[in-house]
């Protein structure tokens, strides 16, 4: 069974979420958002003290509040990131608008990429993480289900009682609708949202969200 611990760095409160597998202890960490030095510890001193391996890094989307810890991430643990190849371009613009929204971000040039799609499957122990295309807050953005868990991690797509933004480059408002209908709503009912900042919900909360009960 995976484990996961949720972290919430820097000053737009994004989730990071650690998933682990209890037997095997191989991990993976989910948007490395953390800005500031002690976050990159609480992270790094977690994994160190319940001796953990890291397998994974991945991105749920390539905004800059949710990859800011990327490249420490990748050096410590000498990993790439997987991400979908729709990131890539936003990936690589992170650094020049970086300092708009009050981060000091590297370049990234050096961060090794592997490309999931939709239908990816990751194996983390005994446990699968299946890779979900969610565009529409941004494109390239995943969502990253675990059945066994009966949890689904879902980036900025969905939140508990709304949705990710859609009046940003990348974003489209009937995109982010159909991706949710069709890629999340699809679950049942008892599976756990954890999005990419504030509250946890279920699907079953989400079908009755306001902003998409009318479409």
């Amino acid at each position: 069974m995976i484990q996961i611990k949720q972290f919430v760095f820097n000053h737009y409160q994004t989730n990071c979420f650690l998933l682990f597998d209890e037997a095997t202890r191989e991990s993976a960490i989910v948007d490395p958002c953390a800005l500031a030095s002690y976050e990159d510890a609480q992270l790094d001193q977690y994994i160190e003290r319940n001796s953990l391996k890291v397998k994974y890094i991945l991105l749920t989307h390539a905004h800059v509040d949710h990859l800011a810890g990327l490249a420490h991430a990748c050096d410590t643990y000498h990993l790439p990131v997987h991400l979908h190849k729709d990131s890539l371009p936003f990936l690589q613009q992170a650094p020049v608008y970086a300092p708009a929204m009050g981060f000091d971000l590297a370049d990234l040039g050096s961060v090794e990429c592997v490309l999931i799609h939709e239908g990816s499957k990751l194996m983390l122990g005994e446990s699968e993480i299946e890779c979900r295309e969610v565009p529409g807050h941004l494109e390239g953005s995943m969502a990253f289900v675990l059945h066994q868990e009966r949890h689904v991690i879902t980036g900025d797509a969905l939140f508990c009682g709304s949705i990710g933004r859609t009046d940003l480059p990348g974003g489209s408002f009937d995109k982010l609708i159909l991706s949710i209908r069709e890629r999340l709503l699809v679950l049942d009912d008892d599976y756990a949202v954890l999005p990419g900042h504030g509250d946890f919900s279920t699907i079953g909360d989400e079908r009755n969200n306001p902003f998409l009960f009318e479409y």
